[in-house]
């Protein structure tokens, strides 16, 4: 029997009837423009849908074009619930939504344990959102995937490379890295920090991103180290908060949708 680990989410974060989340996450892809470059990697909210589900659109739609070549998927987001040195891993076989069972490339995940700072950790993962999110994107938008599942904690920017580095791959690899930016400032003041983040995202500059850069910022850092090695360029394709979607102004959270490519 396959190990599955079971949504947390669903019905909090995003609709918890198939039928629902299909219309949902249908509806903002079609809103999204579909033209651009062909992402290696990118960056995504992980937010109630409400709220940044428009934004992480404007990150998926651009795999349209290319959905069919991906195979493997990984995903990294930040811990909220446990404390994690490094970064943890998923014993679970299968990763299921209400769309259905998202397949864990255990080969990738059985090669990057041999990594000192990669560790299984299902509690970790049992009851985190940053990764969960955006599972049901990924469903609509690739026909067949696996994912390399990764909930990231205390780790140094070369801790995070290197296990991109090794998995790195071609065109059937993707890299998305989960994240909101500024948290809880009023609507200016959040305007105005997540653009500095945007800009030093663009600039491939990880040492730029504070603590309260983006929630996110350590698996980013990596991410940015390891596109610049590559020759990638990071393009800011939506760049909004809470108060442009489905919140009040005076206490906001950002969110960015970026890819490398």
């Amino acid at each position: 029997m396959e190990k599955i680990r079971q949504a947390a989410v669903a019905g909090m974060f995003y609709p918890a009837d198939a039928r629902q989340l299909t219309v949902m996450v249908s509806g903002f892809l079609e809103e999204a423009q579909e033209n651009g470059h062909r992402p290696k990697a990118l960056i995504a909210p992980h937010a109630g849908y409400i709220y940044s589900g428009p934004i992480a659109a404007s990150a998926y739609a651009r795999l349209s074009g290319c959905a069919r070549d991906i195979e493997r998927v990984l995903l990294l987001g930040p811990a909220h619930r446990v404390s994690v040195r490094g970064l943890a891993t998923s014993s679970a076989e299968v990763f299921a939504t209400p769309l259905g069972d998202v397949p864990v490339d255990t080969a990738a995940v059985q090669e990057i344990l041999s990594l000192p700072q990669v560790q299984l950790c299902d509690e970790a993962h049992s009851s985190e959102h940053s990764l969960e999110v955006h599972l049901p994107f990924l469903q609509t938008i690739c026909p067949g995937f696996r994912i390399v599942p990764l909930v990231v904690g205390q780790a140094t920017i070369g801790e995070i490379a290197e296990v991109l580095e090794a998995l790195w791959g071609g065109p059937e690899t993707i890299v998305v890295v989960s994240s909101d930016l500024s948290h809880y400032h009023d609507y200016a003041t959040a305007h105005a920090l997540d653009a500095e983040t945007a800009a030093a995202i663009e600039r491939l500059d990880p040492e730029a991103l504070r603590y309260d850069s983006a929630c996110g910022r350590i698996p980013i850092r990596g991410l940015l180290q390891v596109a610049r090695r590559h020759g990638l360029q990071a393009h800011t394709v939506d760049l909004r908060n809470s108060g442009d979607t489905a919140g009040p102004r005076d206490r906001v959270v950002g969110y960015g949708a970026f890819i490398f490519a």
